[in-house]
């Protein structure tokens, strides 16, 4: 079997690294917090090439406190995409304020036509927007320049959405440098991984790094005083022994996933009806995913794949305007979300980890090409 994704090769791979990470926080005795956490926060900090971060429990939570630092909450709307994990939202909603959902481009990722069009024709009866958060889907960059440009000219606050783009970037600037703060998961199947749930929150100020840290922990800034409402949101300490192994070979394993990417992009061309992931000049994307577009066959390849023992994944079946938590009460922008909602029909997530072998990614290609032939 092929997986689609496999945390457990990323932990092999680095097994002996990983138990010494562990064993050495074990024998150190400091469980919540630490040392241990603090090196991981400067490491990622330089590796983002950013001036703090700030560990905490999950990627929401990351985009959760994120928000609250910058004092965005009730009464506040909130613009990002339909077409992304649902923390996203969730994220947004915890922090009090108004989710209102935008349109897609062809990269999957925030549309900023459609964004323009939205703050054109505000929806009635919906808060004024104070924030825009973009998401770096699949490991690629949203059309930042753009979207950044329509956040000065509304005066409107950006918060990115890093969760799977941990070192992507446009023309070597770094995805997460183009706002004031930065939020990534660390789930264990992302670029970066711990072995269970955790998070992190770049920034380059130091009022917010304050406050972030404050906001973790119950809005301590001395011990047992709660100077603000915070919440319980401390990035475990073996989570950040493992993590910070794992964090010395990113780059190494970011390269491997663009080589498994260029594999599958020569392997895959010309496959009419098949779209690839798009590509734009100066953009580099770390694929956390590798995401084709198979339009109305893609029910019926995912099946052919699986009957090959290739397993594959739909990210994301249903977009957020449309699951039963969120239908009828989340505002989106004019015209609906046309390329979102196609995007649930015909998307499709490829085997795609480091650790994947060129054997096993000729046999996706094989098993592709085979039912492409046939259908």
């Amino acid at each position: 079997m092929i997986p689609q994704a496999n945390p457990k090769a990323g932990y092999l791979a680095q097994r002996a690294d990983i138990d010494a990470a562990i064993l050495r926080v074990l024998n150190d005795g400091w469980y919540i917090m630490g040392e241990e956490v603090a090196a991981f926060e400067r490491e990622f900090a330089a590796f983002t090439r950013t001036r703090f971060a700030v560990g905490v429990a999950s990627g929401t939570d990351a985009l959760t406190l994120g928000l609250r630092a910058l004092d965005i909450g009730p009464g506040d709307a909130v613009i990002t995409v339909s077409h992304t994990a649902v923390a996203t939202v969730a994220a947004i909603e915890l922090a009090g304020a108004t989710p209102v959902l935008v349109d897609i481009g062809a990269d999957w990722t925030m549309d900023p036509g459609a964004l323009e069009k939205l703050l054109g024709a505000w929806p009635v009866g919906v808060p004024k927007a104070k924030a825009i958060v973009p998401v770096h889907l699949y490991g690629q960059p949203a059309a930042m320049a753009k979207i950044a440009a329509i956040a000065d000219a509304h005066g409107l606050i950006m918060i990115e959405d890093c969760s799977q783009a941990h070192g992507a970037g446009i023309n070597n600037r770094l995805v997460g440098s183009w706002s004031r703060l930065a939020a990534y998961s660390l789930y264990p199947t992302k670029n970066l991984g711990a072995l269970g749930d955790a998070g992190i929150i770049s920034t380059d100020d130091p009022v917010l790094q304050e406050k972030l840290c404050a906001l973790r922990q119950y809005g301590w800034r001395d011990r047992y005083i709660s100077d603000m409402p915070g919440i319980n949101s401390r990035l475990d300490p073996i989570q950040a022994g493992v993590l910070r192994v794992k964090l010395q070979v990113l780059e190494r394993d970011t390269e491997r996933r663009r080589a498994i990417a260029a594999r599958y992009d020569a392997g895959l061309a010309g496959l009419s009806g098949l779209a690839l992931p798009a590509r734009s000049a100066g953009y580099a994307p770390v694929f956390h995913q590798y995401v084709v577009n198979a339009g109305p066959r893609r029910d019926a390849l995912q099946a052919a794949l699986k009957a090959r023992e290739i397993l594959t994944v739909v990210h994301y079946p249903v977009p957020i305007h449309l699951q039963p938590a969120y239908r009828g009460r989340i505002a989106i922008g004019p015209g609906g979300l046309p390329q979102s909602e196609r995007a649930a029909h015909s998307v499709l997530s490829l085997p795609m980890f480091p650790q994947l072998s060129d054997d096993d990614i000729d046999s996706v290609i094989e098993a592709i090409r085979g039912f492409w032939k046939t259908t």
